[in-house]
């Protein structure tokens, strides 16, 4: 589908982590294992290291490099909560497992704070999310989600920021209100990936890189997987390759629909300029159909990214195309340096809910609709449970129904881009 590169591209985060960066070995010749995971975004990495870490052997094979797409050029927003929001999941499941569904988001907000210090990482973690509105008319959704996020979700340590507090969040005048969440919070995903992959080989796993899978079948021994240099014969397999699924299975594939995504970096701002812009070092958003998102970095650039493509394409300036949204919330930051500007694509399912399931000793986990720093942990939970042989919480998220996207592969993108075209009209009037 999309070209695959061997090297990561060159984002903010790439160049933050260039000490970090090592190559892997691809496949070679025909291994065995007990757990195969093709994928090393979030998704497979959560789950190769919970299983590593339970004495399952594990191989983990990735086409391009470790979070070469999505899971490494990520806005890094590790918000609560998945893209649908818990009406679909409580229409679904019905409000009591659709509660044990939000106590699994609560738990991955706890774990993604603990993994680092538990593997001995780092991945500059900051606490705190910020979720504002630009309309008048949408400042009713704040206090409705603190309301239900309370007497329905347990989750009442929200706090709502009026007008004439935000300066003391935010430098900027786009904004009628906010809602602020101490659980959420902002990180660098490429070190949280490249941590996480470490920790994985420390437990026993192994990781190849280069090793696109051509094709996999199953027989008597579970599940056969051809790479262009070898193959792994294994017990389990675990699909996690959400956007970049293609045609190594084209169901789970009818199933997503790869959209462009692409952000910028500025250029280091100095301590008081950045300070400045967001006072208390939280990551915002806000709730526009086609929302901003913006944060500090360690380093005191902004990173702001927000533009999407239904179509799959990109801009072909991200530059030029982000800076307007990004001088509309700060005019003050008019003509900044952009000193990176990146893309790439990520997979929304057709309702936005997650597609994680089973079919005999096959399980996957895809369609995260981007939002999915939190919710792949929680989901690769419920995946390494199961294989180890407790699916309660995986038969949550398989009462959940993903139906393929109308239209085949030549027309769902068209279809799909033109049916959001009139949410998107409704953020400008």
């Amino acid at each position: 589908m999309f070209q695959q590169s061997t090297e990561h591209l060159r984002t903010y985060y790439s160049a933050s982590c260039r000490e970090l960066l090592c190559e892997r070995q691809p496949l070679r010749g025909a291994q065995n294992t007990e757990v195969l995971v093709i994928g090393a975004g979030f998704s497979g990495l959560h789950t190769a290291l919970r299983l590593a870490l339970a004495g399952k052997r594990v191989i983990l094979l990735e086409a391009s490099r470790v979070a070469w797409a999505a899971s490494g050029r990520n806005g890094g927003q590790a918000i609560l909560g998945w893209s649908c929001d818990m009406p679909p999941l409580e229409k679904a499941l019905g409000l009591e497992r659709a509660r044990r569904l939000w106590d699994s988001m609560r738990w991955a907000a706890d774990e993604i704070r603990a993994l680092p210090e538990r593997h001995g990482f780092d991945c500059d973690y900051r606490p705190g999310h910020l979720w504002t509105s630009v309309m008048p008319r949408r400042v009713a959704l704040l206090h409705e989600w603190q309301k239900e996020a309370g007497h329905k979700w347990g989750h009442d340590q929200l706090r709502f920021v009026p007008r004439q507090e935000l300066p003391e969040w935010v430098a900027s005048e786009r904004y009628q209100a906010g809602l602020f969440d101490p659980l959420g919070g902002h990180l660098n995903p490429l070190k949280l990936a490249l941590g996480l992959a470490e920790a994985i080989e420390r437990a026993g796993g192994s990781i190849h890189e280069q090793s696109r899978a051509l094709r996999y079948e199953q027989n008597d021994a579970g599940y056969r997987v051809e790479t262009g240099s070898g193959s792994v014969q294994a017990e389990v397999l675990v699909l996690a390759c959400n956007a970049y699924i293609d045609r190594l299975d084209r169901d789970l594939a009818r199933r997503i629909l790869p959209v462009g995504n692409y952000q910028v970096a500025t250029a280091p701002l100095g301590v008081q300029q950045a300070e400045a812009l967001l006072p208390r070092n939280v990551c915002v958003t806000d709730n526009q159909f086609v929302l901003d998102y913006f944060r500090r970095t360690p380093d005191n650039r902004l990173l702001f990214g927000g533009g999407c493509s239904y179509l799959g394409g990109l801009p072909k300036d991200m530059a030029a195309a982000t800076r307007p949204f990004l001088e509309r919330v700060f005019p003050q930051l008019s003509g900044v340096e952009l000193e990176f500007a990146w893309g790439g694509h990520l997979d929304i399912s057709l309702q936005r809910t997650p597609d994680i399931g089973c079919d005999a000793d096959r399980y996957w986990l895809q369609g995260y609709s981007g939002h999915g720093v939190l919710p792949t942990l929680a989901g690769a939970r419920a995946v390494a449970d199961a294989i180890l042989g407790n699916d309660d919480d995986l038969k949550l998220y398989q009462s959940l129904r993903n139906p393929v996207f109308p239209g085949g592969e030549r027309l769902a993108a068209p279809l799909e881009a033109l049916g959001k075209a009139w949410y998107r009209l409704r953020d400008f009037i």
